[in-house]
């Protein structure tokens, strides 16, 4: 089973919400955390990423100051964490959630140091809060953690099941591509991964493969090398 040693898996805020679309499903949550107690039993050391949309789309609000808008998402990443993580718990997992800003007694300052020894002992490390700073998007923050912590690949868990040339919600005849670079994805302005995370990732030569959360054991498929979803490289 073990393709990779270390992961980072980003996990979107939409996808955990299920066909509710807002808040959380209980039970795509405990089937994420049971595929993920499936790579951490295999040897394979995971931190996670879970995006916001479920509780909050700032950039949509033209009411509210940019700044303060994307510090409402940082915190929404934050109550993602703890809730997903205490469902990792519930499957019999150890966690820790991290953020690069204090939160009180609720999680811990975000270190690499700290982060590793937690998934060396066999913990996963939910990584919350973002970058910690305003205009970054948690696709930037899981690009930067990933790099940091020496991850092999990032595994990004979506409600779209790959990287298509158009929109397939708009264009039925969209075409899937089963493997990308990401200098193509940057060239080629399909917006699947935004600018700032692209160049980071060409940058610091960190992969990429985007799949579908709900196709059954989709996780546990991506983590062996068997996903149907799209592998975006570096050359």
């Amino acid at each position: 089973m073990k393709a990779y040693d270390r992961v980072l898996l980003k996990l979107s805020g939409e996808a955990l919400a299920g066909d509710k679309k807002t808040g959380f499903d209980e039970a795509t949550c405990i089937k994420v955390a049971e595929q993920v107690k499936q790579l951490v039993d295999a040897g394979i050391q995971v931190s996670i990423v879970i995006g916001g949309g479920n509780f909050w789309r700032g950039r949509s609000s033209e009411t509210i100051d940019r700044t303060k808008a994307d510090q409402i998402g940082m915190l929404a990443t934050v109550m993602n964490c703890i809730y997903v993580s205490e469902i990792f718990r519930f499957v019999g997992m150890k966690t820790q959630v991290y953020t690069p800003f204090a939160c009180g007694s609720m999680t811990e300052l975000f270190s690499k140091d700290r982060v590793i020894d937690c998934m060396k002992q066999g913990g996963v490390a939910f990584l919350a809060g973002g970058t910690g700073h305003p205009y970054f998007s948690t696709d930037t923050a899981t690009v930067l953690r990933a790099v940091e912590l020496d991850c092999d690949i990032i595994l990004m868990a979506r409600a779209i099941d790959g990287v298509y040339d158009s929109d397939p919600k708009v264009n039925p005849e969209a075409k899937k591509f089963d493997e990308i670079a990401l200098q193509d994805v940057l060239d080629k302005k399909l917006g699947i991964v935004d600018l700032t995370a692209t160049v980071l990732c060409i940058e610091n030569r960190m992969p990429i493969l985007l799949f579908g959360l709900s196709e059954e054991e989709s996780i546990v498929k991506a983590a062996e090398g068997k996903s149907n979803g799209t592998r975006m490289t570096v050359s």
